[in-house]
């Protein structure tokens, strides 16, 4: 028999990590970034000074990066509260954590404790460990160097050797440095053909000193250009005109390739269209891996209505989602009904636009009679108001009462004023989601979100998480 105590406690497991997935806290459609701020600034308050275990072990689950950092300086700020057991569980998960962020967001993560004024050794320890593993250090001297010199300050380190000078005496060394980069990045100050030695971000800022032609840098630091930064780069490099900045669109991931896809306008979609769907179903097929084909009959409500806009910081980000969980859906089913809110059938044009009629779109997909509805909406139901709870209520209570439907809501926008995704019904399972590619681990744990599920079996799905999580580093 399990307690309140534990049903509550799996309650606001399960509402943390729906915010932890979908809020930045940045702003979104209906809601400004200071709600947004104050809503999560609670919610971690909330968790980590109540369920500090499962605080730290949201590390393993799908959060998005901003969330990832939040629990980390959270873990390290509060260090002398936590039991020997607990600081012994922590390390590990912080470390495997810190090692998947994008080495620029755990820079700012460092900045951030040194202005707090968190230096405990346990924080210094696991800045010295991160540093140590980085796999190119020069590297990160040159890219990151303001976050390299904060970082070594804060954690006590001595930087001998060339990389010291680099960071903290680069002019004063008139041997110069053997090291290719430091040297690259020394003579780019008065050698033009030097800073194409550099990477892309360096590179930029010494071109735009030295006054060099837009056209003639892009073309000249194509192969030095990351795979997201050919992305980035490839409308600008259109423009100019410059060939070898394209690089390979399916190799990207599904949620960045559908936001570049929509980016574009619908014109050059059209004409693209054999490029573009491909690199969309290849992602698709890649993220889905051996599940591919498994899902039986699936049907999807997909929200293309005008809040998919979402705001300035989170362009588009929504309907990027719903892209992305199109193809996614399309290769983990075996025969696939995709429903547009809007009526359109061409996902490759998809843009946000109209009202939001979940219920009309929600009785379509049930007439299939599909294995398994998803829903991918941010639940504002207004044309009209509240009939997609009803036709999801009628349904599980009068016409599915066994289940052979399996439903589940994806919501990608975060609810600042209710510390939750929004929901469609209580008999459907709601969950958020940032990221097409976390579909599949999403959808499990939606099964926990019913109220129907022991709270010993999401204790059991976290911890199996913790462990596959810890394992992948090994």
């Amino acid at each position: 028999m399990e307690s309140y105590a534990d049903l509550v406690a799996a309650e606001d497991l399960l509402l943390f990590v729906n915010a932890a997935i979908t809020s930045t806290g940045q702003r979104e459609f209906r809601s400004r970034a200071e709600e947004q701020r104050m809503s999560l600034d609670f919610l971690h308050a909330y968790v980590l000074g109540n369920y500090r275990e499962l605080y730290a072990a949201t590390l393993a689950l799908d959060i998005n990066h901003h969330n990832a950092a939040r629990i980390v300086r959270g873990l390290l700020e509060t260090a002398s509260e936590a039991t020997p057991a607990q600081r012994s569980a922590e390390g590990p998960l912080i470390a495997r954590r810190l090692a998947l962020l994008p080495p620029q967001r755990v820079y700012r993560l460092f900045r951030e404790l040194r202005r707090a004024g968190v230096n405990n050794r346990r924080t210094r320890a696991i800045t010295r460990d991160w540093l140590a593993a980085r796999p190119d250090p020069a590297l990160d001297a040159v890219k990151y160097r303001s976050g390299v010199k904060a970082a070594a300050r804060h954690a006590h380190l001595r930087l001998d050797g060339e990389l010291g000078d680099f960071l903290f005496e680069p002019h004063t060394r008139r041997a110069g440095f053997t090291t290719p980069l430091f040297d690259a990045w020394r003579r780019a100050h008065y050698s033009h053909s030097a800073l194409y030695e550099l990477p892309y971000t360096v590179a930029e800022g010494f071109a735009a000193a030295h006054g060099i032609d837009r056209a003639a840098f892009l073309e000249r630091i194509a192969p030095r250009l990351t795979r997201l930064e050919r992305l980035r780069l490839r409308e600008s490099a259109r423009d100019h005109r410059v060939d070898g900045v394209a690089g390979d669109l399916a190799a990207l991931p599904l949620t960045r390739l559908a936001s570049y896809v929509l980016a574009l306008p619908l014109d050059d979609r059209a004409r693209r269209r054999e490029e573009l769907t491909a690199a969309l179903r290849a992602a698709a097929r890649r993220t889905a891996g051996p599940r591919a084909g498994s899902w039986g009959r699936v049907a999807a409500v997909l929200d293309d209505s005008f809040s998919t806009l979402g705001s300035g910081q989170k362009r588009r980000r929504p309907l990027a989602v719903a892209l992305g969980c199109h193809f996614l859906l399309e290769a983990l089913a075996g025969e696939w009904i995709p429903l547009w809110l809007s009526g359109r059938t061409d996902a490759l044009l998809a843009y946000p636009y109209g009202p939001t009629p979940l219920g009309a779109r929600v009785l379509d997909a049930l007439e299939h009679r599909p294995d398994r509805l998803v829903i991918v909406s941010d639940g504002f139901d207004n044309a009209p108001p509240g009939l997609a709870g009803e036709v999801l209520r009628v349904w599980r209570a009068r016409l599915d009462a066994e289940g052979r439907t399996s439903v589940v809501h994806l919501n990608p926008v975060y609810e600042a004023e209710d510390f939750d995704v929004r929901r469609l019904a209580r008999e459907v399972p709601t969950v958020g989601v940032r990221d097409a590619e976390d579909l599949p681990a999403l959808v499990e744990l939606a099964q926990f979100t019913q109220g129907r599920t022991q709270a010993a079996d999401l204790w059991a799905h976290v911890d199996a998480r913790v462990r596959g999580f810890l394992r992948e580093e090994r």
